[in-house]
């Protein structure tokens, strides 16, 4: 992936992951495993995990253990309520960036 699209990412990367977690709750490296399967492939998975404890704070997600056959007990997130508004306002906000975008690259005003 190119710094251009480096950078476009960095600036959708929030509503990416939302959008992982309103389909069903996940633990961070189930998230990157399900990014990285629909082609973003340069995304650390500390970044993923960084993003969840800031959504955590924000209350954009709940957050509870849950045992592991593997270890230590995982923290599975699930979308909020609050989580669901953010997603909605990016998903709005996304569609009206696109638009114009598109407009742009057919060359209208």
């Amino acid at each position: 992936m190119g710094r251009q699209a480096t950078e476009i990412l960095k600036g959708t990367l929030e509503g990416i992951v939302l959008a992982a977690l309103s389909g069903r709750p996940a633990h961070g490296y189930e998230i990157t495993a399900w990014l990285r399967d629909q082609g973003f492939t340069d995304i650390a998975e500390g970044t993923v995990y960084a993003l969840l404890v800031r959504f955590e704070r924000r209350g954009l997600v709940d957050a509870r253990r849950v045992p592991s056959g593997k270890g230590p007990p995982r923290k599975v997130y699930s979308l909020g309520s609050r989580g669901r508004e953010y997603l909605e306002e990016f998903w709005g906000n996304w569609g009206f960036l696109a638009e114009k975008i598109e407009q742009l690259r057919e060359g209208g005003r």
